[in-house]
């Protein structure tokens, strides 16, 4: 696939000749634009230091279109009414469609979990989102099998929930869920012991490598319980050389996967803007990101 650049120049020259309609250069110009998410954490330093209307206003002169959010508490995005960040949002001709939020678990505060999650499905299902998933779940050496599927338990109760409200709900991965507890895989283990109907996973590409495993071949052996994707790196996306990122993509594609969300935790100079500019431009110039 051209990049947009290259494309343009092509088509202009053609236009010049006479063999291309004005009309249908800008029909096919506006049809190269690229559907490039971000995980809004990736300027969260941004947020703290100007607020998160700079923050949306960055990302959408940067070119991004598709949003992730990670600024939910008690009832409001970012402080603010969901209906009120979501007009921000679409006003700056990007959308909302996914969030990450989420609640420890314990059986002795079921209750008082399940009410949280009613408020936060209320304000979601208010935002207009497709997706809201669970980030992080506890884990260390004390950790037993019981525990995971306690835990699968409850994400199957809590995507009950979102279903009722027409959102999928998901599980977001780092690298301890490619430890061992016994013989048994974290990942492996959640996997098999949530309800594929009510609970899907995020796949943090960066972090399946990282645990010493391979991005393709999960999305390949499990086509239907990976719906979104979170592109990351060391840095920029790109920029460390360890990550062909080819292959995830052509795989991401194959599975008919839609969303997926740049996530930029550490930056060069410490510059969360050009990070996440550098992050947009190598995806928006690579041949295999449609």
């Amino acid at each position: 696939m051209q990049n947009r650049r290259n494309f343009l120049k092509q088509a202009s020259l053609l236009l010049a000749g006479g063999l291309v309609a004005p009309q249908l250069l800008s029909s096919c110009a506006e049809k190269s634009k690229k559907h490039i998410g971000l995980q809004l954490y990736s300027l969260r330093d941004l947020v703290k230091d100007e607020g998160i209307q700079k923050v949306l206003e960055t990302a959408s002169k940067i070119g991004y279109t598709n949003l992730e959010t990670a600024g939910y508490d008690n009832g409001k995005i970012y402080g603010m009414a969901p209906a009120e960040f979501k007009k921000m949002c679409n006003d700056l001709g990007m959308k909302c469609t996914s969030a990450h939020l989420g609640q420890a678990f314990t059986k002795e505060k079921e209750a008082e979990v399940m009410s949280w999650w009613d408020q936060a499905i209320d304000a979601h299902n208010e935002l207009g989102v497709k997706y809201m998933v669970q980030p992080w779940m506890p884990v260390n050496d004390e950790t037993t099998l019981d525990d995971l599927k306690m835990y699968c338990d409850y994400f199957n109760t809590v995507g009950y929930k979102t279903a009722a409200a027409s959102i999928a709900f998901g599980y977001h991965n780092h690298n301890f869920e490619f430890r061992k507890i016994g013989d048994q895989l974290i990942y492996d283990f959640l996997l098999d012991n949530v309800s594929p109907n009510h609970v899907f996973f995020q796949m943090d590409v960066y972090w399946v490598k990282e645990g010493g495993a391979d991005p393709v071949a999960y999305l390949k052996a499990r086509p239907s319980q990976f719906k979104t994707i979170h592109i990351k790196d060391d840095k920029e996306i790109g920029a460390s050389g360890k990550i062909d990122f080819k292959p995830i993509f052509d795989q991401m594609y194959a599975n008919n996967v839609k969303d997926w969300y740049v996530e930029v935790e550490q930056y060069t100079n410490n510059d969360p803007v050009a990070s996440c500019q550098e992050s947009f431009d190598f995806l928006n110039n690579a041949d295999f990101v449609k």
